[in-house]
């Protein structure tokens, strides 16, 4: 005889050994779930004979889990039996046998009556498939020899167009599949080159950058023309940076770093980006109010959804028309359950066009990734589906809300952030020390780019600092070992052999009080050693921000860790 499978549910995995160990007899593939969730999905996986299930469960009582099975209409005849220490009353066996149970067993559990019991059910369900399946066999003969009889060229040829429309529905969604697959390899392959080369780039125009803003100090006054292009030539390079931040922005595979954000500064700060991803013949209209709370998210992938948007109500005006973009304060309450948030405090920020809208199936489908309305290579259908996963992972939601030839809407909830903001290390437009905070110093650089080296060198020795330039950990570790009076180490972090993350780590361990500061060409470092509390800069870094970054590594000195610093100087 084939074993049948019984389905044993407890929340404790002792007295699921327990039953294991006293059923094993039975010879009967024995199957354990810790919670009625894992229960119902062996439910639907596997046929089930007999269920033993815990009345006391945390999560879900046996009650519950058994009203659920017996709605199923593949069990509504099998044998249940329930199993507790407590709730042993009439009343509660009642309540167990109306839920669905045939039998029940208290605890301490006795092993010749519960291997018994779940034995005669055994029996009982595999006489019973027997019984079926005699049935079904004869059924069958009866139907198929029916069917022989009443065969007719109507019914072939309806078999053959039911088959061909298998073999077409089969084939599309092979091809929509490969499809798909095709634009996953794609994106990924992408992200894998932005993230890749942009480190690389950054670098370029970190040398570019560092050269030309020393390069403009050197410049006479009265040289205008010059003063012109070499303003041209910076604003150029700049525009690159900003370019690569967002392209590596796209790239990154790490986990959304929220902080709070001030939504009016993110909007204003965009408009001329929006503007010139709309092209002219579309007016953007900017209806925020003069103060607003701000959000927690993560401010890059807010900006690029905000992009997303605006390019997709771009799409949808060919003729042109109007994007508005506004912000409101949104409470809430309980009542607000539609919306599937959390009850608090969100900010509303909708992006609303004069586009051809969409119907209701459209509409339904609107943020299903890769679905998309426009033509083969116009999108890749992820715009909305970003969009909302980013709202999703922020605790806020998506809403669309369109119509044929009406426009359409997209409402971003995003929850209003509820400390102070958030400051990096060396915030982007932090200003600089005076001139009269200044003191000379003495400063390893560390960068296996020669060009990212000596610009960075230049623009410290401008400041008045001494400068040590070395191209590898391995040599700043020997370097420091020789001279110990250095104040300060600027290293990049993507070096071959030891990355600058691990020499951080490295110098913290053999000189506690040196001062950092960790120089990368990624938006994040990807992986290695975790080192919350050093200092970072992003290439490319201008002068100001490296005066900053100096005057905060500097500023530790006051600290109770000078003095250990002092210890090897």
């Amino acid at each position: 005889m084939d074993p049948v499978n019984i389905l044993l549910v407890d929340d404790q995995p002792a007295k699921l050994l327990s039953y294991e160990v006293i059923l094993q007899e039975l010879g009967e593939n024995l199957i354990k779930a810790k919670s009625g969730r894992e229960a119902l999905e062996h439910l639907l996986r596997t046929e089930i004979a007999v269920i033993l299930v815990d009345v006391c469960m945390p999560d879900q009582d046996g009650f519950e889990l058994v009203a659920m099975i017996r709605e199923h209409p593949r069990y509504q005849k099998t044998a249940i039996i329930f199993v507790s220490a407590v709730m042993m009353a009439e009343p509660d066996r009642l309540r167990g046998y109306e839920a669905g149970a045939v039998d029940y067993v208290s605890v301490p559990v006795v092993p010749e009556l519960l291997r018994a019991k779940v034995k005669i059910f055994a029996e009982l369900y595999r006489k019973t498939r027997q019984l079926e399946r005699f049935n079904a066999q004869l059924e069958q003969r009866v139907a198929d020899r029916t069917a022989e009889l009443q065969a007719s060229s109507s019914q072939l040829a309806a078999l053959n167009e039911q088959l061909e429309y298998r073999i077409e529905e089969r084939t599309r969604e092979r091809e929509e599949a490969l499809a798909q697959l095709f634009e996953a390899q794609k994106l990924d392959t992408i992200g894998q080159l932005t993230g890749g080369v942009a480190h690389d780039f950054n670098n370029l125009l970190m040398a570019a950058l560092s050269s030309l803003e020393l390069l403009s100090k050197r410049l006479s006054d009265g040289d205008d023309r010059s003063r012109r292009l070499l303003n041209n030539a910076i604003q150029a390079a700049e525009r690159g940076a900003a370019l690569t931040q967002r392209l590596l922005a796209f790239a990154r595979r790490q986990e959304l770093k929220p902080q709070a954000v001030d939504i009016i500064r993110v909007v204003t700060g965009m408009e001329d980006l929006l503007r010139r991803a709309m092209g002219p013949g579309i007016r953007l209209r900017s209806e925020l109010p003069d103060d607003l709370p701000w959000v927690l998210v993560d401010t890059n992938q807010l900006e690029l959804a905000l992009l997303n948007l605006v390019i997709n109500s771009r799409d949808a005006m060919t003729e042109g028309g109007t994007v508005t973009i506004f912000a409101v304060p949104e409470t809430v309450r309980q009542e607000g359950a539609k919306l599937k948030l959390e009850p608090g405090n969100y900010i509303r920020i909708r992006v609303a066009d004069t586009g051809c809208g969409m119907d209701e199936d459209t509409l339904a489908r609107a943020t299903e990734p890769f679905f998309t309305t426009k033509g083969t290579g116009k999108g890749t259908g992820l715009g909305l589906s970003m969009v909302q996963g980013l709202a999703a992972q922020s605790g806020g939601t998506l809403v669309l809300s369109s119509k044929p030839s009406g426009g359409t809407a997209v409402d971003l909830w995003l929850p209003v952030a509820g400390q102070i903001p958030y400051q990096s290390p060396v915030a982007e437009d932090e200003a600089p020390v005076e001139e009269g905070d200044q003191v000379s110093r003495t400063i390893l650089v560390v960068d296996d780019d020669a060009l990212v080296s000596m610009g960075t060198a230049a623009m410290l020795e401008d400041l008045g600092h001494r400068v040590t330039e070395v191209s590898s950990g391995r040599d700043a570790l020997a370097a420091l070992a020789r001279n110990q009076n250095f104040d300060l180490v600027i290293t990049d972090h993507a070096m071959p052999g030891m990355t600058g993350s691990e020499l951080a780590a490295q110098i913290k361990i053999s000189y506690p009080g040196m001062p950092v500061i960790l120089a990368s060409g990624y938006v994040e470092l990807p992986g290695g050693i975790e080192l919350p509390d050093i200092l970072r800069l992003s290439k490319p870094f201008s002068q100001d921000q490296l005066i900053a970054a100096l005057s905060r590594s500097f500023a530790s000195e006051a600290s109770p860790e000078s003095s250990v610093k002092q210890s090897y100087k």
